[in-house]
């Protein structure tokens, strides 16, 4: 199986690369080689690489900066993956991409379910729905995985970010009204992996699809346990989302219904915790 991955610096990208010899190796794309601000050469690298499957790993993700630079973000998040999965469909192979909780409106309290009406809150999430539904338009081979709160060793995430604050603060403010599943960013490379070779077999399992990291908690519990795992003690606070304002609104619910991905790819909701312990391995030895 050869793999072909448009992403090559990014949190999940990274990871495929970890993981990448056990699926017959992949083929990594930066932005120098692929820049999916330019979705017609990213479908022309797909048709002339003898690959049997495609990850995009790629995308637009400053869900701030995005409010204000809407069209590079449609390009992106939206144009691009449905090119490559219309590139892929002419090639009669699996086509794997990330999507995000944001495509719901983040009310409620019951986790999400696949197939529940969407209702993005900014400029991110309707890029991201924009991706989803031209892949889906597409009429391939295809898995769309959406997840929620991806962390791990590298980046910018949220694991590293409160690392860094709690060296030099003794009490941070964390909201504590979001509730959502961490996902580290190595169980979604996993996810795509698995999906990705299911899929050259077995294409009636093409769908939409949700992963996340259970169990489900709020960004200043979250932290809490980053900090009891870093063996570093700042105090947090938890505040509500309103006295932590941003250009972009944030969904205050991002529970997510896996069942349907255990249920068709084997594939359970891996314990964040125990994912952040590796990290947090990691980067301590870093």
């Amino acid at each position: 199986m050869s793999i072909l991955v448009f992403g090559k610096t990014g949190q999940v990208a990274r990871e495929l690369v970890r993981r990448g010899d056990a699926f017959g190796g992949v083929q990594v794309l930066g932005r120098d080689q692929a820049d999916l601000s330019d979705p017609a050469t990213c479908a022309a690298i797909i048709a002339a690489s003898a690959c049997t499957a495609v990850i995009n790993a790629a995308a637009y993700t400053a869900v701030d900066k995005a409010e204000s630079d809407e069209d590079l973000a449609l390009l992106v998040n939206g144009a691009a993956p449905a090119a490559m999965a219309q590139a892929c469909v002419a090639k009669g192979i699996p086509f794997v991409h990330i999507s995000t909780d944001y495509v719901f409106d983040g009310t409620g309290t019951r986790p999400w379910q696949r197939d529940d009406a969407t209702g993005p809150l900014g400029v991110y999430g309707r890029s991201k729905l924009a991706g989803e539904d031209g892949v889906r338009a597409a009429g391939g081979i295809y898995g769309i995985l959406r997840t929620s709160w991806v962390f791990s060793a590298h980046g910018n995430n949220f694991v590293r970010t409160m690392r860094r604050l709690a060296a030099s603060h003794a009490r941070l403010s964390i909201v504590a009204d979001q509730i959502g599943g961490p996902t580290a960013a190595g169980d979604i490379a996993d996810a795509c992996l698995t999906m990705a070779k299911a899929l050259v077999s077995e294409p009636e399992k093409s769908g939409t699809y949700h992963f996340a990291g259970t169990p489900d908690v709020s960004w200043a519990d979250f932290a809490r346990e980053i900090f009891t795992q870093s063996n570093v003690t700042p105090e947090v606070v938890d505040i509500p989302t309103t006295d932590f304002p941003t250009p972009a609104a944030r969904p205050a619910n991002s529970r997510m219904d896996t069942s349907t991905l255990e249920t068709v790819f084997g594939i359970s909701r891996p314990d964040w915790r125990a994912s952040l312990a590796e990290v947090i391995k990691e980067l301590n030895d870093d």
